[in-house]
């Protein structure tokens, strides 16, 4: 069954079976802005302001001592003494900083995946410039090590702005391609002819006997790919895009896939972000497993796929980590990791919202606001409802502050979302905000609303029944499709 599994994907390798998987990509995450020498010569003094959903940081903490650790201890059996060598020696040279912390967090990963692929199975990693040298020697101890082998450094070229600087333009990525075996699925890629690459062909004569005999030999299938990738970044206007800062051209998954598996084989994205290849594995007819720690990933694939293929298949796939009683809303609630500390409240917005809320990332600056949705009030007019996430000692001040934050925001409703039930006095401010009248749907609705997470995961789980913005804008966009208009970018 197609899976998708949010939290910490290291937790969730170690949950797959050996030998399961024909195929893995991962695009994992690496601040390639920060500057190269600073990286190399870190010694860990970077800020250690808590990672948002979508920004690399890396830092030398307890989390990158405890995996180094284990590395070096080799626990469970789990690592080659080429790895074990190699992280060692790392940190002789690197010390105990950024760099440090990212190659000890991806070494034990990867790991996981040679571990998790099927002996005919193949590995993709996409990386840039910055840190591909690092990555190669971490993978060549894990693969190279136990009868696997490096195939390929594909480069993945395409156009941008990047701006006045006094060296070359950067304009490529590195993906390695790996196998766990000499026994793999490999597929060969081609490029159909243009009549400039045809008559080019036509001209070439390959000589067979005899110095007048000649015939021209012309591949039916086209040109055979090589390792450098013409394939352009998602640009403002591509149908594509999402609004996520990463995201990646379905054209670049699609080679990978259909060159190293087969229909009905199992791909896996253990860094899988906002979908590109689930989606393409979905549309390639392969099974899939993504993983995420952040939720909003996971709404935002949930989402695809339904827009994509239908509420059928995003239905249908099977959600692991995701809350589903009371206990596991509360272990959620609980973590003490800085850096999932907002996953309950995305969490528990994106759920009530059916995915269709905009989460506020702006850590400890929320001003009491969580999320946002914009609901329709007439044919091209709308009214923003916010939304407030609380996981303990609630009261009816929690409600008072709301209503302040709701004016502030000039927003017409509010919803207060609370673990704990709600209690009287809690209801009873609420009530005192008063009603909106909503003309479109044709009934009041309070101007403060309270929901308990208990009412989303028991009792029918409660959702928001209001018509939002998006569900219209989605409309506009398939018909805009239909008639090959310029797509809007809509955030």
């Amino acid at each position: 069954m197609n899976s998708l599994y949010y939290g910490d994907n290291l937790d969730n390798l170690r949950r797959l079976r050996d030998d399961t998987v024909d195929l893995c990509y991962i695009d994992p995450p690496f601040n390639s802005k920060r500057n190269y020498n600073q990286i190399y010569n870190n010694i860990g003094g970077e800020d250690r302001a808590q990672a948002q959903a979508f920004t690399d940081t890396w830092i030398w903490d307890d989390k990158a001592r405890e995996g180094f650790q284990e590395i070096i201890a080799n626990e469970k059996g789990r690592f080659q003494p080429q790895t074990i060598e190699l992280l060692k020696g790392l940190r002789n040279v690197l010390k105990e900083g950024s760099l440090l912390a990212y190659l000890v967090s991806m070494t034990r990963r990867i790991v996981e995946i040679h571990r998790v692929l099927k002996p005919t199975g193949s590995f993709y990693l996409h990386c840039d410039p910055t840190s591909s040298h690092y990555l190669k020697l971490v993978i060549d101890g894990v693969f190279c090590s136990q009868g696997g082998d490096f195939r390929n450094e594909i480069i993945w070229h395409y156009r941008r702005w990047t701006g006045k600087a006094h060296k070359f333009q950067e304009l490529h990525d590195v993906i390695f391609l790996y196998t766990k075996s000499d026994e793999y699925t490999f597929n060969l890629q081609y490029t159909p002819y243009t009549e400039k690459s045809l008559a080019r062909k036509q001209n070439y004569h390959t000589r067979i006997k005899g110095p007048d005999v000649y015939v021209t030999h012309i591949d039916e299938n086209g040109v055979r790919e090589n390792d450098v990738w013409q394939i352009q970044l998602l640009n403002s206007q591509s149908k594509e895009r999402l609004g996520y800062p990463t995201q990646k051209p379905e054209a670049l998954l699609e080679r990978m896939i259909k060159a190293s598996s087969n229909e009905g084989d199992l791909v896996l994205d253990a860094y899988c972000g906002c979908g590109t290849t689930v989606a393409v594995a979905q549309r390639l007819n392969r099974q899939w497993i993504g993983m995420d720690i952040t939720y909003q990933s996971i709404a935002l694939i949930l989402k695809r796929l339904k827009d994509t293929f239908g509420a059928e298949v995003s239905e249908a796939v099977k959600l692991a980590g995701v809350p589903q009683d009371m206990a596991s809303a509360k272990a959620l609630a609980n973590k003490k990791d800085d850096r999932t500390r907002k996953e309950f409240e995305k969490w528990a917005v994106l759920t009530y919202t059916d995915n269709r809320a905009r989460i506020n990332e702006k850590k400890g600056a929320d001003a009491g606001i969580d999320g946002t949705v914009y609901f329709l009030t007439g044919k091209a007019e709308t009214d923003k409802m916010v939304f407030q996430v609380k996981s303990g000692g609630v009261g009816r001040g929690d409600i008072a502050k709301l209503k302040g934050d709701m004016d502030r925001e000039r927003a017409a409703l509010a919803t207060f979302i609370s673990l704990e039930d709600s209690t009287g006095p809690m209801r009873s401010e609420a009530k005192a905000a008063g009603s909106y009248r909503h003309v479109l749907m044709g009934r009041n609705y309070d101007k403060i609303q309270i929901i308990t997470i208990r009412e989303m995961l028991e009792n029918g789980k409660k959702r928001l029944d209001m018509p939002l913005s998006a569900e219209v804008l989605k409309k506009a966009v398939q018909h805009a499709d239909q008639d090959q208009q310029l797509l809007l970018d809509v955030a």
